[in-house]
């Protein structure tokens, strides 16, 4: 679970863990940052058996994270305070930033999520506007992996359990010399399918089969104390079968596939219903084999430098290429007849760097610095696609080009107070081209935005923290993800404003007493010009329409730890959010996949058994009831029902040993979930999770 941090010179005072983190690029213990941060330490997310981003969503308040993206079982979609994108297409940008090293995750389908060599996780919930910059305006999600140093450690872990699992994993970390270090993460994982394919007995994979080969290597140079340079470089390849989902197809006379009559014409398939669907939800009825795999890649290369000019000044380069390509696809009647089904593929090029100029002398110091990110991107849909039985040749391209200058100074009024401010000055530019089958659309469109923070942080008599702060974030302008306006308007393929946002928030936090830690935040935070895709039932059949709207979200957020001994631990999240979007056009959209209530409940808890010892973990998350998109229909298909998904592991350690023993359950209850609901009028995307139950050992063996 998160952890909390304390002062080193008061560790031996407290049994609470101690953990530092960098969310305002500067190191800082995590109760000094003015901001509503859950932190993750990589032995927590060891001892929790957290494997990748959509476990950490399960703990964190006000944090959603789900799966969609063309049925991809890889993608990975975080939701914070209300804030975050259901798409995935290449002119459609994320709500929430992620980035692993400092470098930007311009796309968040098919990366490397393995988390097993994680120093630590940050989630930053609130816009981050100044030192994230663009697509933060719900937060930033910080992924820091272990930098080579010169302990030598080998590690070895091999987990096996129900559903197929089979994983093995290598880590090690070597001194070359004084000067030179390196470290080395490699592993392969697999799990078996949750369905079938029944019309499709050759499948090659079932439905939600995984199967992953992932590794990083990191090589260091320090020849002193003042310059270091550390060069990255990551891969993986995955491959397995369509995320499962069902189709609710809507029996009502006005439906086309009830009727079998779209558009004034039959469809090819003539009347569907759902008993055409499979009977278990988590089987597959399709006819197409090209939408029943699913396929992942990405590389990327990054090199950090840091130098200290003198006492005083010091900077940080880092630059990256990265690319990411994937396969999916859904056939969206999910039936055996040839109807909707969108086999695709998409691809996406990054280059970014970025350059920081520190300071710090007497009670200022300061962050500054230069970044440059550049996107080529693109999406098909070709001739073995499918839309009422004739092709669906949708085409995007887009080139990013983002650029910006920031500052951050803090100023130190006393010793218990302080405050800093912020400003970002941001210049995006997008190249787009489209087409539905008449054409090719092209697009180009600049934004410039100012982002800004101001926070004062007061250290109170008994070491609690109090902040107060403003901040402001914005989301790049968007161009159409699905511009089939094309077919009756060549000019339609335009760009939405940027979003902007603006955040209020108050928060206290720090170690209450000797043996418990706590957090508590409170934010309003109003957005402006955020647009829906939102779609509502009608006498007539069905409407869609595209809004732009302001959106207030506002709420509370807490997170403690009582540890009371060396062997109890506990730790509880809690989160409460009230989000108003503003109704338009006779039309009031909600915030889809965001639960008004989050929370974690979190024991643990050691004893002494034989010449070892016995720790007994177990890990409740609960998300309330949310809708699968921004409609609220009245029929109330796309609501989401609420979930509660408990973890259990029991770790077994000999005293003076190198090896520990766990045995593990994820979702020990079997609880089955949706991932997202998407309402088309005619049915309904019901998209499921792949977290059904799994028990296992797990062997951990370090040398």
């Amino acid at each position: 679970m998160p952890v909390v941090a304390q002062e080193a010179e008061e560790a031996d005072l407290s049994n609470l863990e101690v953990i530092s983190v960098t969310a305002t690029k500067r190191s800082q213990v995590i109760y000094e940052v003015p901001v509503a941060i859950s932190a993750f330490s990589g032995d927590a997310l060891a001892t929790q058996g957290v494997t990748d981003l959509t476990d950490v969503g399960k703990f964190v308040p006000n944090l959603n994270v789900t799966g969609f993206s063309a049925g991809h079982t890889s993608s990975v979609n975080p939701f914070i305070r209300g804030i975050g994108l259901q798409d995935h297409l290449i002119t459609t940008d994320p709500g929430v930033s992620v980035y692993v090293d400092g470098v930007y995750l311009g796309r968040q389908v098919g990366q490397n999520w393995n988390l097993s060599n994680i120093e630590r996780i940050e989630v930053l919930r609130g816009p981050q506007g100044t030192l994230y910059g663009r697509n933060s305006i719900g937060g930033a999600i910080n992924i820091i992996t272990k930098a080579p140093n010169d302990q030598a450690e080998t590690q070895l872990s091999a987990e096996l359990g129900s559903r197929g699992r089979l994983k093995g994993d290598v880590f090690t970390n070597q001194a070359i010399n004084d000067h030179v270090s390196f470290n080395l993460n490699a592993g392969y994982n697999t799990r078996n399918g949750i369905g079938t394919f029944i019309n499709l007995p050759n499948a090659e994979y079932d439905v939600g089969e995984t199967e992953e080969v992932y590794g990083r290597f990191s090589l260091r140079y320090a020849p002193n104390a003042d310059f270091s340079l550390v060069i990255t470089a990551d891969a993986n390849d995955g491959e397995g079968g369509l995320r499962p989902y069902t189709t609710l197809i809507d029996e009502v006379p006005t439906g086309g596939y009830f009727t079998g009559q779209r558009f004034g014409s039959p469809t090819p398939a003539g009347p569907l219903r759902n008993s055409d669907v499979a009977a278990n939800p988590y089987d597959n009825a399709t006819g197409t084999a090209a939408v029943s795999t699913v396929e992942n890649a990405a590389s990327g290369i990054s090199a950090t430098v840091d130098y200290n000019w003198s006492e005083v000044f010091s900077s940080k380069v880092i630059v990256s290429n990265r690319t990411s390509d994937y396969k999916a696809g859904l056939d969206d009647d999910s039936t055996v007849f040839s109807l909707d089904h969108f086999p695709e593929r998409g691809d996406a090029d990054q280059v970014s760097a970025e350059f920081q100029f520190n300071g710090f002398f007497d009670t200022w110091d300061f962050v500054s610095g230069l970044y440059y990110f550049n996107e080529e991107g693109s999406n098909r849909q070709g001739e073995d696609s499918s839309f009422n039985g004739g092709p669906n040749l949708l085409s995007l391209d887009q080139e990013t080009t983002s650029k910006a200058v920031f500052v951050n100074v803090g100023y130190d009024v006393t010793l218990d107070l302080r405050i800093t401010a912020g400003l970002r000055y941001n210049d995006d530019e997008k190249i787009a081209t489209a087409d539905v089958g008449v054409g090719p659309a092209n697009a180009q469109r600049d934004w410039q935005e100012v982002s800004y923070d101001l926070s004062a942080s007061y250290t109170l008599e008994n070491g609690m923290n109090v902040y107060g702060s403003i901040q402001s974030g914005y989301q790049s302008g968007q161009f159409p993800a699905r511009p089939f306006c094309l077919f009756g308007d060549p000019n339609c393929f335009i760009a939405t404003e940027n979003i902007t946002a603006t955040n209020f928030e108050a928060g206290i936090k720090g170690e209450l007493t000797d043996d418990l830690s706590m957090s508590v935040a409170i934010f309003n935070t109003e957005y402006d010009d955020l647009p829906y895709q939102v779609s509502t039932t009608a006498e007539g059949g069905f409407n869609t329409a595209n809004l732009v709207v302001g959106q207030t979200s506002r709420g509370i957020e807490l997170e403690s730890t009582w540890a009371p001994s060396a062997q109890f631990n506990l730790h509880t999240s809690f989160g409460f959010i009230d989000v108003d979007v503003d109704e338009q056009n006779g039309v009031k959209p909600v915030a889809p996949l965001t639960p008004d209530i989050t929370a974690s409940i979190s024991p643990s808890y050691s004893m002494p058994i034989g010449s070892g010892t016995l720790n007994f973990r177990m890990d409740i998350s609960y998300r309330d009831e949310m809708f699968g998109e921004p409609s609220s229909d009245p029929g109330r298909l796309t609501q989401i029902d609420s979930r509660t998904l408990t973890n259990v592991n029991v770790t077994y350690a000999p005293n003076d040993a190198n090896w520990s023993v766990s045995a593990y359950g994820r979702n020990i209850f079997d609880e089955r979930y949706d991932n997202a609901r998407l309402n088309t009028g005619d049915y309904v995307l019901v998209i499921l999770s792949n977290d059904a139950s799994e028990f296992g050992v797990r062997l951990n063996y370090q040398f």
